[in-house]
């Protein structure tokens, strides 16, 4: 037992940024100004400055506000007027609008002619589009818009690539006051439908197709159903990707953003819903979350201009497709000056390290991807640094699941030593970080490096008490400004609450677990709903996933504990190899050997299976609960939602395991 006058060693870290590096960070500056303007710490670094920005929230915020010149049309009468969860109010009185935001740039006569987007697709050559010419589409949009009648409120939508028509349109929407929601072209008919039928869109906005691992998919029939199945529609704008004329009864994309038109900005309300995004709906239809034009600007300014180190000079390349949270995330990129680099194709064409390419091509300062694609370059013995030229790449980011040791490690040794690894974690429900990136702290292997600011984050045991150290539920016990304003549809406010508030009333319990560090990081363990509980010991998925993933012969996993009716537990771990792997005793009791000597002997599989595949929501995380309830002997079709799943298929895999249990 170590006591206070000794207290434990501290983990080495695995980078940490020099003098330089901590004195030219925006956060640095941030902290110097906010101890001048509002009391903030002057010294202490990021950790006072955590601890400042939770106990005086609404100077924070109010702080956040002035140093990023948001500009208020109207005044707000408070910061914070009420801060219950759900239902805090934030700023009532003021009114903006984040597309004025989000162009200020092109006002600037010295910055209007540079990028404002790169758009590169499988060809990976970079398309620039400046900021006067973003500006004025957005502004030629936005008009006609207004001429088919669209009104603050009203529900814009897009079936779309991540190609800058899309950029333009979600611009175009918030700046009429319109709501903004997208669909990946990848999704079927049925995936947004379940999407789109619940929030009654008056426009589409949709292609012909879109282009994906080399080939062409044509999209005209799924738009069609759509048309058929959307009776709200006044209008649809067809964006010819692939060429082809537009069909009959809808509009020309070139046609409703070739008029000289000065962009008009609604001001509306801080609440003022800005987008609708969607739950994976793995067993159900997907929750439709609405978030503020004032909230998402606020918490966008401050992860992106202040954790993210991003500002006029920066390139901003996330790979994500306009079905995941994280391409409304790279979109506000522009809010910091920002050059923002969409991608619209694979991940892995022509080959895995296609992302590292991209990244060079366009001059990525701040590179964000996947944890799974971490870890495949690494199975696929992927060396960026070698190969490409990414002198310009300050730092990578990676989200969608927790990067294990090996992913850190890996990018240390081949992208560059001294580089910046952010792992992040946060949420569709807050479009948002509530754990990740600080430019001015250090890398340790396998950890998040702090709770972002204005975010008080904690691990709570079963009994709602604060533990350090120790695995618990992630929850968040102050309201942040990104916070759903409402779920669509749902007039009581039931399933909102239900969702993250019926464990801890009050306070937001997210789903994760995780640890709190001594020295101040944050580990997830994956999601809490999934725990495996043998013996009293919880552990999340992602700690099996990472040790057995990083055995060659694997190429992905899915573990499950189910609780037995006759009180026993059967753990089962799922396995899908990689090519000219075979699952003999041999790989059996390597998998196990890995799972006892660096995890925990209660944790090893009662049995392990090989698998054809493992299912994912189509946002691309593993699916788990709901093969957990057909394992338990619920049927299919009650287990889960059909249109949430990338391969339906595979989850009759599962469905056939649990019959020859049952």
């Amino acid at each position: 037992m170590t006591s206070a006058a000794n207290p434990a060693p501290q983990p080495v870290p695995l980078w940490q940024p020099d003098s330089d590096r901590i004195a030219a960070a925006r956060i640095t500056r941030f902290q110097a100004w906010a101890a001048e303007r509002y009391g903030a710490p002057a010294e202490g670094g990021y950790p006072a400055l955590h601890r400042w920005s939770v106990a005086e929230l609404d100077t924070f915020w109010q702080a956040v506000a002035d140093w990023f010149d948001i500009r208020f049309s109207s005044p707000y009468t408070a910061v914070l007027a009420d801060r219950t969860m759900p239902g805090a109010q934030w700023f009532p009185g003021a009114t903006l609008n984040y597309a004025e935001h989000a162009l200020r740039t092109a006002e600037d006569p010295a910055r209007a002619g540079d990028p404002a987007l790169l758009h590169v697709d499988e060809t990976h050559a970079p398309v620039e589009i400046s900021w006067s010419a973003l500006r004025a589409q957005v502004g030629s949009l936005a008009a006609q818009l207004r001429a088919l009648g669209v009104r603050p409120g009203d529900r814009v939508s897009g079936y779309l690539p991540n190609v800058p028509q899309a950029v333009t349109a979600l611009l175009a929407s918030a700046a009429v006051g319109a709501v903004w929601t997208s669909c990946a072209p990848d999704f079927g008919a049925r995936s947004v439908l379940d999407r789109f039928q619940q929030v009654e869109p008056v426009v589409l906005f949709t292609v012909d197709g879109y282009r994906y691992g080399g080939k062409e998919h044509d999209r005209t029939d799924v738009v069609a159903e759509l048309r058929r199945e959307l009776p709200t529609l006044r209008a649809v704008v067809h964006i010819p990707l692939l060429g082809t004329p537009a069909p009959e009864g809808t509009l020309e994309w070139s046609a409703l953003t070739s008029d000289e038109v000065e962009p008009v900005f609604e001001q509306v309300p801080f609440d003022h819903p800005l987008w609708v995004l969607y739950s994976s709906g793995t067993t159900g239809l997907p929750k439709a979350i609405v978030q503020s034009q004032g909230g998402i600007l606020l918490e966008h300014f401050k992860q992106l201009g202040l954790h993210c180190d991003l500002g006029p000079e920066d390139r901003f390349f996330w790979y994500t497709s306009t079905g995941w949270m994280m391409w409304n995330f790279l979109v506000s990129g522009l809010l910091t000056g920002t050059t923002v680099v969409l991608y619209d194709g694979s991940p892995g064409y022509p080959d895995t390290a296609a992302q590292w390419g991209v990244a060079e091509r366009t001059g990525a300062t701040l590179f964000g991807t996947s944890a799974a694609y971490v870890m495949a370059c690494r199975k696929a013995e992927v060396h960026p640094g070698h190969d490409f030229d990414l002198s310009r790449v300050k730092g990578v980011a990676t989200t969608g699941s927790p990067l294990p040791p090996d992913g850190f490690r890996w990018l240390h040794d081949e992208v560059r030593e001294d580089l910046w690894i952010a792992s992040v974690s946060g949420g569709t429900d807050v479009c948002s970080c509530f754990a990740g990136a600080v430019p001015t702290l250090p890398v340790h292997i396998g950890e998040l490096q702090a709770p972002c600011l204005g975010t008080d984050l904690q691990a709570w045991d079963a009994q709602g008490r604060p533990v350090i150290g120790e695995v618990g539920e992630l929850v968040v016990t102050n309201p942040m400004p990104s916070m759903p304003i409402r779920f669509w549809n749902d007039p009581d406010g039931s399933r909102y609450r239900d969702s993250y508030f019926d464990m801890f009333p009050g306070v937001w319990r997210h789903g994760d677990w995780i640890t709190l560090t001594d020295h101040g990081s944050v580990i997830i363990h994956g999601r809490s709903d999934s725990t495996l509980n043998r013996q009293g010991v919880r552990m999340g998925s992602a700690d099996i996933y990472e040790v057995v993933e990083r055995l060659q012969e694997v190429r992905e996993s899915l573990v499950i504990g189910l609780e037995e009716p006759d009180g026993g537990y059967w753990m089962p771990l799922f396995v899908h190899l990689t090519e000219g792997a075979v699952l003999d005793e041999a790989l059996r009791t390597k998998i196990k050997q890995a799972i006892r000597e660096q995890l925990s002997p209660r944790h090893v599989p009662d049995e392990i299976i090989e698998a054809p595949g493992v299912p994912h929501t189509l946002t691309g995380k593993r699916i788990e609960v709901p093969v957990k309830r057909l394992l338990q002997g619920t049927a299919l079709d009650k287990a889960v939602n059909p249109g949430s799943v990338d391969n339906l298929d595979l989850l009759r895999f599962y469905e056939d395991i649990a019959r020859k249990r049952g």
